[in-house]
């Protein structure tokens, strides 16, 4: 199986050969308790409690980490994975060097939890001088989040894995707004790729979920022990709906970068927009760097307005974009991102496309701005 549609849609099946009669499609598994048997039929591996382990993770976990090149390990959302790897790869000897302009609440946990703890937290901007950083703060782990949430700037992560290794660091890329289709950091020098399979991986804004996935079977044991220890686990329902999402990942992707392409052309002719972003259009400032590094282009883009009145009164016309702070979904939607803190001008807008038909959505989208 080496196609993305293939891998997307046959993934993590590991039930064996068919029996006739048996349902094609397996449903989740719900219970907290596993038969145990005997104390002397004890099995090693076997399932036995809940927070430990399910076979309806361990479907949803083989296809990812088919996709993403390691062993993976689920979480009940993207911020429960990126706080494994901060808390699991950091301490009083060990700092943390982060995107100055990734997801604000990555920023929140390492400013409010671990530098208490006499951990140093350094930054650095996604398109700035990471060895630099690097090289000044010494960090025990780097965290890289490219395309960066919510500005599309780029970063280059074999170049950074390799600066970080220098020092004895572990490299971890937060690969959410790619995918595992569209970027594969494990293969660029990343020692761990994390994600929020809330948003395209899963597709349909009906769950939280999320994800590591390790170049090193130590590191995914050692990210796996803490998720059992801590109790942060997703829901098999919510796993199950994942991987059923899972199966439709390539087309819903296709359908997205064709309407990101579309719709930042059309906003870069019009008089009220500024400073359109998508690393898929060949002037855009980080499309050099991201074609070498990105398998595919996706469906997020950002653009700018005058000010929040701007963005009120085009979210108010619109028929087509939804206000919701998400992305990667079926429904095209938009976020005014200066409103959670991050650093940006008051009318800048992040916007998702959905899978909405193309000219319906560039129609609409043009006509709400005026």
């Amino acid at each position: 199986m080496s196609g993305d549609g293939t891998r997307c849609v046959r993934g993590g099946g590991g039930h064996g050969a068919p029996e006739i009669g048996a349902p094609a499609h397996h449903g989740p598994v719900l219970t907290s308790t596993f038969h145990l048997g005997r104390p002397e039929q004890a099995e090693p591996g076997a399932d036995f409690y809940a927070r430990a382990d399910n076979p309806t993770w361990r479907d949803f976990e083989v296809a990812v980490g088919e996709l993403d090149g390691g062993p993976c390990v689920a979480f009940p959302s993207g911020m429960a994975a990126i706080a494994a790897v901060l808390r699991g790869f950091t301490g009083p000897d060990r700092g943390v060097l982060l995107p100055s302009d990734g997801y604000y609440v990555a920023r929140l946990l390492a400013d409010e939890e671990l530098a208490p703890l006499g951990v140093g937290v350094g930054y650095c901007a996604t398109a700035g001088d990471w060895a630099a950083a690097i090289e000044e703060t010494r960090p025990g782990l780097v965290l890289l989040e490219t395309p960066s949430n919510p500005g599309l700037e780029v970063c280059d992560i074999a170049a950074i894995a390799a600066a970080a290794h220098r020092t004895g660091a572990v490299v971890a890329v937060d690969n959410t707004t790619c995918t595992p289709l569209g970027q594969r950091p494990l293969e660029l020098g990343a020692d761990l790729v994390v994600a929020s399979d809330t948003k395209a991986l899963s597709g349909h804004g009906d769950l939280l979920l999320g994800h590591v996935s390790a170049a090193d079977p130590v590191h995914a044991e050692r990210i796996r022990a803490a998720r059992t220890r801590g109790g942060a686990i997703p829901g098999p329902m919510e796993t199950w709906l994942a991987l059923r999402g899972l199966g439709t990942l390539d087309l819903r992707l296709a359908r997205q970068a064709e309407n990101a392409r579309a719709l930042a052309v059309a906003l870069r002719g019009h008089g009220a927009v500024r400073d359109v972003r998508w690393p898929g259009l060949a002037d855009d400032p980080a499309h050099a760097l991201a074609r070498t590094q990105m398998r595919r282009w996706n469906g997020i883009l950002r653009f700018t307005l005058p000010d929040v009145h701007a963005v009120s009164d085009f979210l108010a016309r619109t028929t087509l974009v939804d206000s919701t702070t998400s992305f990667g979904g079926l429904r095209t939607a938009a976020d005014r991102r200066a409103r959670w803190g991050d650093a940006v001008p008051e009318g800048l807008v992040r916007l998702s496309c959905g899978v909405e038909d193309t000219a319906d959505l560039v129609a609409d989208v043009i006509g709400a701005l005026g």
